[in-house]
Parts: structure tokens; sequence; C-alpha cells
């Protein structure tokens, strides 16, 4: 069956808390929030207040920033929240793409090489940290010496994982590794720090996929993959609503209606879509913003009916 995340950022505290209550009711799988030191709530903070209000759904960093959080205070945040919203922390990470976060921190971003390694060797540590190994590391992308997380310890004994990527190198080791990969169809950085070039054509997903798939081989159950929905319109004409965003990004519609990075149309076109997206790509999980809580939340039911 396939599943839904809100991603959402606090403005303030009433609304979000009643935020929280709306995506639990409406049978959202978890509520995500964004990692941007500066420009967001601490994701922590937040997503452990939305535990005080929930019950029953998942809670987690959309993605920790790899390039500015370091291992030991990351799996602290993971395994704090884990302990306060008995057992509903899940752990995303990915390689920091903004410039400004990186020099907030005393750093210069390094190239995209120096990134993935950051990362992997990032996420490396936390799993073992959460896990409850002493962790050391002694590189030029990571230095940590003698860490161990005695407390608190998760509630869960496994926490679920997400590497959020396009790149080759990191889905390949999300393929291996990773419990969910999150596939963002996001590729370079464009020089506002922020925004991006996208990998949307059925050639860009095939060749993501075929990396996870690499990275998969010999594991007894390949990882979940997860798709990061940057458009949700419930309407009746879905070229017509497609057709900016196209345009903008060098697509036809019909390229973009087909990606799962989109879902655009009636109510039956999106649940069409969505199994579709199951079968063409094996996307089972989607992530959207917090505008499509209104318009998919008679979908999701729908979407549950059909399995």
């Amino acid at each position: 069956m396939a599943t839904f995340t809100l991603q959402a950022v606090p403005s303030d505290g009433p609304s979000w808390l009643e935020l929280a209550r709306r995506v639990e009711a409406a049978g959202f799988d978890a509520l995500f929030t964004a990692d941007h030191p500066g420009l967001a709530a601490s994701p922590f903070v937040s997503l452990a207040a939305a535990a005080a209000v929930t019950s029953t759904i998942g809670l987690g960093s959309y993605v920790s920033n790899a390039g500015v959080r370091e291992p030991m205070l990351l799996a602290s945040d993971v395994a704090s929240l884990d302990l306060l919203s008995g057992g509903r922390a899940r752990f995303g990470l990915g390689a920091g793409h903004t410039p400004a976060e990186w020099r907030a921190v005393g750093r210069e971003r390094p190239d995209v090489a120096g990134r993935v390694r950051r990362c992997l060797a990032v996420a490396e540590a936390v799993r073992a940290l959460l896990d409850g190994e002493e962790v050391t590391v002694d590189s030029p992308d990571l230095a940590v010496r003698g860490a161990r997380l005695e407390a608190p310890r998760p509630v869960q004994r496994r926490i679920p994982f997400t590497l959020g990527t396009a790149n080759s190198a990191m889905l390949r080791w999300a393929g291996a590794h990773a419990d969910v990969v999150g596939l963002s169809g996001l590729g370079r950085t464009l020089p506002d720090g922020h925004r991006h070039d996208v990998r949307w054509r059925e050639a860009d997903i095939e060749a993501q996929l075929a990396c996870v798939a690499a990275g998969a081989e010999g594991r007894a159950e390949p990882p979940v993959l997860e798709a990061l929905v940057q458009h949700v319109a419930v309407t009746d004409d879905a070229e017509a609503a497609a057709a900016p965003t196209a345009e903008r990004i060098g697509l036809t519609v019909a390229e973009l209606l087909a990606t799962p990075f989109v879902l655009i149309g009636t109510e039956d076109e999106i649940v069409a879509a969505v199994a579709e997206h199951r079968r063409r790509w094996g996307v089972t999980r989607f992530v959207v913003r917090e505008g499509a809580l209104d318009p998919l939340t008679p979908v999701l039911a729908r979407v549950a009916a059909a399995g």
C-alpha cells in the first residue's frame, strides 16, 4: 500500500500543534520537517512538540544536513525524539547543498565528492551510535573520537533510516544500507544555493533506480522507494495545471505527469497515478508539502482502500 508523509515547517506553536493533529487524523504516515539552520525552526524541537499531541504518526527531519550536523549530536537528537515519541522517530539524512549553511558553521561547502564522502561517513557514524556502538572516525571529511550514545537509548530496535539524494554514488550506498531511499530527482544546485536542476525524465529516473538496484544486490529486503513530490494539484484539467511547471523545467506535460515527483489531476487520476508509480518505478512512499494536506486528505482514504 502507498503511504504519504507531510513535510512542513512551524511558523508558531499553536498552528504547528494543530497541523500535527490534522496530519494524524487525515491518515498520513508521518510528519517531517526541514533542516535549514537560520531559515527554519529546529527540526527536533519542532518534532518533539508534535510528538506530545499525536500518538501514531512517524516523526523525522527531511532531511538532516550532514554538512552542518555532527554525528554525536544528531544521534542524540534522533534518540531523544524516539524516546519522547514512544518509538516514532525517523532518521533522514542528505549531503547538504546550500553554501550559506556550511559557511555559517565555519566551513566551506566541498565539491560533490567531498559532500558525498562526509554524508556517508555521518550516516555510518550515526547509525552505529544508535546501535550502541563506540565510534571513532579520523578522516579529512569527519572526525569522531570514542563517541558512544549511552543515553538516551532509542525505543525502537532500529530507527528507520532514509537517505535523500539523486547522486549516483549515494543511491548505490542507499541501495545497500538504507531502509528508505528518498528520491529527490534534484540535480545540480543553481547559483542561488537553494534551487536545482531536475532529473525527472524517464531515462533519468531509470538511471537512478538502476543505481539503487545495483547497491541492493544481495539484500534480502531491498529498501523502500520514496519520492519527494514538488507539486500537488487536484484539478479537472491536469494538462493546464502541469503546463507552467513543465515549461519551466523543460519537460513536456506528458513527461511531467508521468514522473512520481508531481501528483496532478482529479482524485481518480491521482489514485491511478500512485498505482502506476508503484507498478512502473516501485515507488510506494510519497512526501508532499504542507499545501497538499487539504487536497490530498480525501485521496488518502481512496489510496488506502485500493491497497
